[in-house]
């Protein structure tokens, strides 16, 4: 029995396998770039990074690509009217900065002269991120050359930060300064990944994060604890006792109004989950773990995607050399970080955590609590027609089913999503192997093929099924 052919699949594949060798050649050139964004040595690296993306994305077609200071490094903004007046506008966002790497940190080749070996190609930011930048030019242009146009069937932005890899200090302040420009009904971002290269998924939301040191002073000095122990408070075992606070027998954060707001998972969502082929041995052996642990009711991927979270990631105080130092220590220390599910607001999760440590602490300890710029979590809700026709998109390149994931880490796609009042999606082919920030990063030459081939037709379904909100 015959089936219909495809044209538009026939004819996108077409046009890729003809570019695919100029395709590979041009993101080459890019990586050879050293655009390291934490290194001031590699300042000018990163100028010329965004200078020859602008370039690049002019000569693909767009007729405006910029490049945009901050007060640290330079984004690169473009923009590629629909000759559609009423499409939805879509805003592409990625970074061309990338994580530090010398041979010497155990890369079998320079880290910043791409090679492939087999169907792999190995560089720094070769999937984290400049490889899943890239896919968008050469996707655009096979969408123009499979339906004919002229000019997208969507309003189509893109924006390139410099700063992602040193925690976009500056990225917020660029988008409110830039928001009219910025404007778009959604924001696809491809800085992402799947659960694996047979199963490809879609993350449709990230957890949020703040962050906080509580500062412990008891004694003006370290004194004897022989002639003042058990008399006088200990900031060493306050701290203890903060930590001890922080959870309760069922793993639950103990913090009252943490969960205030919170949205929880449907039942739908937790089916979704449990679809995923997940073997949690082979998890812990990732994690270098010996057990799994969370909140009670939850699995796994339920806790570190769709839960929030507080962890200890430091403690300290009082001595700390070799043998025995009979002390009670002047000072103590905790730092504790907060991932912060939808629903949760930073302001409240602050002034909640401020409260609860006013609590804890026991007269004749002073202490101080300092926080840090918080990350909003972001989710899309998984039946927003956007979303919808991320998936159809994906489905049709990888020709399968595709599921859903969450991502349980934080990044500024909230900041777009709060700024801009648009919703988040996640449209990224990277895999876990690939080695984000590790020695001999790599991307998988085919499904770098495939994020071109999604979005050749991502931006047809998002015109034909989702218009602009009047």
């Amino acid at each position: 029995m015959s089936h219909p052919v495809d044209t538009d699949v026939s004819a996108v594949r077409t046009f890729i396998g003809q570019h695919r060798a100029a395709f590979l050649d041009d993101l080459a050139e890019w990586l050879r770039i050293p655009s390291v964004s934490a290194q001031p040595d590699h300042a000018p690296d990163v100028r010329r990074s965004a200078d020859w993306l602008a370039a690049k994305l002019e000569e693909t077609g767009f007729p405006v690509a910029e490049v945009w200071p901050t007060d640290g490094a330079p984004a690169v903004y473009a923009e590629w009217p629909s000759d559609d007046p009423e499409a939805p506008t879509v805003l592409v966002y990625g970074h061309h900065d990338v994580q530090p790497a010398a041979v010497e940190d155990g890369w079998d080749s320079d880290p910043f002269e791409p090679v492939v070996r087999g169907n792999r190609l190995y560089a720094r930011g070769a999937a984290d991120d400049k490889g899943q930048v890239f896919f968008h030019t050469l996707g655009v242009r096979a969408h123009l050359a499979a339906t004919g146009r002229t000019a997208p069937a969507v309003h189509l932005k893109l924006l390139i930060e410099g700063e992602e890899e040193s925690s976009s200090p500056h990225f917020r302040a660029l988008v409110e300064a830039h928001a009219e420009r910025l404007a778009a009904d959604a924001v696809i971002v491809s800085d992402t990944g799947m659960w694996s290269e047979d199963t490809p998924t879609v993350c449709t939301g990230m957890r949020g994060l703040a962050e906080c040191e509580i500062r412990l002073s008891g004694p003006d000095q370290d004194i004897h604890s022989g002639s003042f122990g058990g008399a006088v408070p200990n900031p060493a075992t306050v701290a203890a006792r903060l930590v001890a606070a922080l959870h309760d027998e069922h793993a639950r954060v103990a913090v009252p109004g943490f969960y205030d707001g919170v949205v929880e998972l449907t039942d739908r969502e937790r089916e979704l989950f449990a679809e995923l082929p997940f073997d949690e041995e082979r998890w812990l052996r990732t994690a270098r773990s010996h057990a799994a642990y969370g909140e009670t009711g939850h699995t796994t991927l339920e806790r570190v995607w769709a839960r929030p979270t507080a962890e200890v990631n430091g403690i300290g105080g009082g001595y700390q050399g070799p043998g025995s130092k009979t002390i009670i220590p002047a000072t103590a220390f905790v730092k504790l970080s907060f991932r912060l599910v939808a629903g949760q607001d930073p302001d409240r999760v602050e002034k909640a955590v401020r409260a609860w440590a006013a609590d804890q602490v026991p007269a004749g300890i002073r202490y101080e609590i300092a926080f840090s710029p918080a990350t909003r979590p972001c989710l899309t809700p998984l039946d927003h027609p956007a979303l919808q026709s991320v998936v159809r998109a994906m489905g049709r390149a990888f020709e399968g089913p595709v599921r859903f994931t969450r991502e349980g880490g934080s990044g500024p796609a909230a900041d777009l999503q709060e700024v801009l009042g648009a919703p988040v999606l996640f449209l990224g082919i990277s895999v876990p192997s690939d080695g984000w920030h590790a020695p001999n990063e790599k991307v998988e030459l085919d499904l770098l093929l495939k994020g071109v081939e999604t979005t050749a037709y991502l931006w047809g379904d998002l015109a034909a099924n989702w218009r602009r909100a009047p």
